[in-house]
Parts: structure tokens; C-alpha cells; sequence
């Protein structure tokens, strides 16, 4: 089965869910803020970056508006939404959001917590695509070094944030350190999750375009 057949799947399957949780429990219920978001996250692996961020957007607005706008919940609503905004080319918008959204989850959560590493994570990305890649390298080994010592190599969250990391060397020309940092977080999706799970599967896509490109 293809890669977007299973996305498809997996997309008509989070609509059918969200459907049924937003009857049963009306359209601002946490429990459909949070099918909002899987759905979203679904319809971003897509490449439908559009209608994700239409479900971003309602998640952001429906949580300030309930939780207040420095609530952590709020935050990492509001932090999907600046990933999605940075993807779409509004970098400067997107940076703005995530520098606040770190600082926020750092006063509420600490330094080190999954939420703050996430949204570091994040941050570095954008950081990144606006050209400073070696302050997005900085936090990235720094984001990593946290999460393997707490967390281990094989959680999802290291191995998010390792892929970030060997697409920077990859583009810094340190080619063969990303494509072996590549290979390991393929490998290890592949142990922890199965061959058919999207992120294995975006995680050997990516692997073998690096491979393509340098001849491995």
C-alpha cells in the first residue's frame, strides 16, 4: 500500500472521528479541539497545508478564547498554527509566534520540558529557513541532548528533532554526518513503529532522496 493511500486513509478515518466527537460534545469540547488537531496533523502530511491550518486556526482561537492566550494548551495550539504559517513562507509571523510561545511554555513548564523542547524544536526550524543555520543547529544538538537524556533515542520527540538536524547538516554540505543521522532515525521508526507508519515511511523517503542526490 502507498505511502498516500495510507495518509488517505488515515485523513477519512480523523474526519469520521471528528464528526462523531463534535455531536456528541459540541464544537469548543477539548475533545474536539483535540480531533481538530489530529485531523490537522493528518491533512499536513498530505501537503494540504491549507486545510490545516482552517482546523490551526479554529483550535487557536476557540483556546484563547477559553483558556486565555497563555495557557499552555493555548500555546501549543497556537505553536501547530506557527509551523504551518512557516511552511507557508510567513517566516517572520511564524518566528514572532514560536520566540513567544517558547517563553511562555518556559515560564509555565520549565526549560526542559516535552513542551518546551517541542516548541525549541519548532523554533529552530524556522530560525533555520530564514537563513541562520547555525544558530537552528545550536538548539537543535542542544534540544536533542535534553530529550535523549531524559526521554531516550528511540522517543518520538528525539527522533523529530534528529531529522531537523540532519536536514541542517544536509544543507550545511556535512552530507555524509546527515545522511548517517537519517539512516538511524529511519531505522529506528521502522523498529518502533512498523515499515507502513507515516513517519517511517516520510523518514525513508527523505533517506533515500539523500542517498539519490550524493550516491549512496
Amino acid at each position: 500500500m502507498s505511502t498516500e493511500t495510507v495518509l488517505a486513509q488515515r485523513v477519512e478515518r480523523l474526519q469520521d472521528a471528528l464528526a462523531e466527537i463534535r455531536r456528541a460534545c459540541g464544537d469548543d469540547a477539548p475533545q474536539t479541539l483535540s480531533a481538530m488537531l489530529d485531523l490537522a496533523d493528518a491533512l499536513w502530511a498530505q501537503g494540504r497545508l491549507i486545510a490545516a491550518r482552517r482546523f490551526e486556526e479554529q483550535v487557536a482561537a476557540a483556546r484563547c478564547r477559553m483558556l486565555g492566550d497563555d495557557h499552555p494548551e493555548t500555546l501549543k495550539a497556537i505553536g501547530k498554527l506557527a509551523v504551518t504559517m512557516a511552511a507557508q513562507g510567513e517566516l517572520a509571523e511564524a518566528r514572532r509566534l514560536q520566540e513567544r510561545i517558547v517563553a511562555g511554555l518556559r515560564a509555565s513548564s520549565g526549560d526542559s520540558s516535552r513542551d518546551t523542547l517541542r516548541a525549541i524544536n519548532n523554533l529552530a526550524g524556522t530560525v533555520a529557513a530564514q537563513g541562520d543555520v547555525a544558530l537552528a543547529r545550536e538548539m537543535l544538538q542542544s534540544v536533542i541532548a535534553t530529550l535523549v537524556a531524559e526521554h531516550g533515542e528511540t522517543h518520538p520527540d528525539s527522533l523529530a528533532a534528529m531529522g531537523n538536524l540532519a536536514a541542517i547538516l544536509w544543507r550545511e554540505g556535512e552530507r555524509d554526518e546527515a545522511y548517517e543521522l537519517q539512516r538511524q532515525v529511519a531505522q529506528t521508526y521502522r523498529r518502533i513503529v512498523g515499515e507502513a507508519d507515516p513517519a517511517t515511511r516520510i523518514a525513508a523517503a527523505v533517506l533515500e532522496s539523500m542517498g539519490r542526490d550524493s550516491g549512496f
